[in-house]
C-alpha cells in the first residue's frame, strides 16, 4: 500500500515549457483523493516552488526545498539546515579559479556577487529578487543573524562543472553533500540535507514507512531518493546512472511521465 508519493519538480513534473500538463494534475488529484501523501521535492527555492504547488493543488501540503535542507508547510518551517559560513568562504576561495556563477540560497533569500546570464535565468523563475553585493557583505549579515546559507550552487557549462565537482568533492567530503541537478549545475547543502535525508524525515512524522513510497525524478540529486524509496521511477530522460537504481523508468517529462508511472501503479496500490 502506498501513502506518500515525492515528486521532483525540473525534468520531472514539469514540461520543458516549465508547464503542467493536464492530465498530471488531475493523476495527483486522483492520489489526493485516496488520501495518499504527495509532496513535491525540489533544488529551487521554496518562493520557486509555491506557484506550481498552487497549480498542482498542493497548496497546504509540506515542500522540500533546497535539495532537502528548506522544508516547509503553510508557511511553517519545519525543517532547515545551514552550511556555516566558515565552510562557505572556504567553497567561494575555492572555486575562484574557474569562470562560474556562485549563488547563495538562505531561506527565501538568495545572492550573488555578480549578475549574469545564470541569475538573470534563475530570476525567471522566482518573484524574489537576487541581492547582488560581495560576499563578505552577505556573510556579515549571516555572521551577525548566526546563520548561513542553506544552499550554495554553482553554474557554468558542462566541463567546468565536472571539473570542479571533481577537484571539490574529496575537498568537501566531510562537511558537504553535492550533487548535479543539471550539467551545467553543482549544488552544495550541508552533510545532513539531501532530499533522500528529508523524506526520511518527513514520513517518520506521517509514520509512513519507506516501503510505503515512491519517488520519482530525473536527475543525480534525486538518485539517492529514488534508490531508497520502496518504489523509485527515473524519469524516461534520465541519465542512465539514474535509472540504474530505479525500480521502473517511465515516459519523459514531455511525454506525461509522472502520470504515466503513477497510473501504472495505482490498480497494485489500491
Amino acid at each position: 500500500m502506498i501513502k506518500a508519493v515525492f515528486i521532483d519538480i525540473d525534468g520531472t513534473l514539469l514540461k520543458s515549457d516549465h508547464t503542467v500538463s493536464e492530465v498530471t494534475i488531475q493523476t495527483i488529484k486522483q492520489l489526493q483523493e485516496k488520501n495518499v501523501l504527495v509532496v513535491l521535492v525540489s533544488a529551487r527555492p521554496l518562493h520557486g516552488i509555491l506557484p506550481i504547488s498552487k497549480i498542482v493543488g498542493l497548496e497546504t501540503a509540506p515542500t522540500i526545498s533546497l535539495n532537502g535542507s528548506y522544508i516547509a508547510q503553510n508557511n511553517k518551517v519545519i525543517f532547515q539546515s545551514s552550511i556555516s559560513t566558515s565552510v562557505t568562504l572556504a567553497l567561494h576561495d575555492a572555486v575562484q579559479p574557474y569562470h562560474v556563477t556562485t549563488l547563495y540560497y538562505q531561506e527565501n533569500n538568495w545572492f550573488a556577487e555578480n549578475s549574469s546570464q545564470y541569475t538573470i535565468a534563475e530570476q525567471k523563475i522566482t518573484d524574489v529578487p537576487v541581492t547582488i553585493q560581495p560576499l563578505s557583505h552577505t556573510i556579515e549579515q549571516w555572521n551577525r543573524e548566526n546563520t548561513g546559507p542553506n544552499k550554495i550552487m554553482m553554474i557554468a557549462d558542462a566541463t567546468t562543472i565536472q571539473t570542479i565537482q571533481e577537484k571539490l568533492k574529496p575537498l568537501f567530503a566531510e562537511t558537504l553533500n553535492m550533487f548535479t541537478s543539471k550539467p551545467i549545475y553543482l549544488e552544495a547543502m550541508q552533510k545532513d540535507a539531501s532530499k533522500a535525508k528529508a523524506i526520511l524525515q518527513l514520513i517518520q512524522e506521517y509514520h509512513i514507512t519507506t516501503d510505503e513510497i515512491i519517488a520519482i525524478g530525473d536527475n543525480f540529486n534525486d538518485l539517492e531518493m529514488i534508490e531508497m524509496a520502496g518504489t523509485g521511477i527515473a524519469m524516461g530522460n534520465a541519465p542512465d546512472a539514474v535509472k540504474a537504481v530505479a525500480k521502473y523508468v517511465t515516459d519523459t517529462n514531455n511525454n506525461d511521465g509522472v502520470a504515466k508511472a503513477i497510473q501504472h501503479f495505482l490498480n497494485q496500490w489500491f
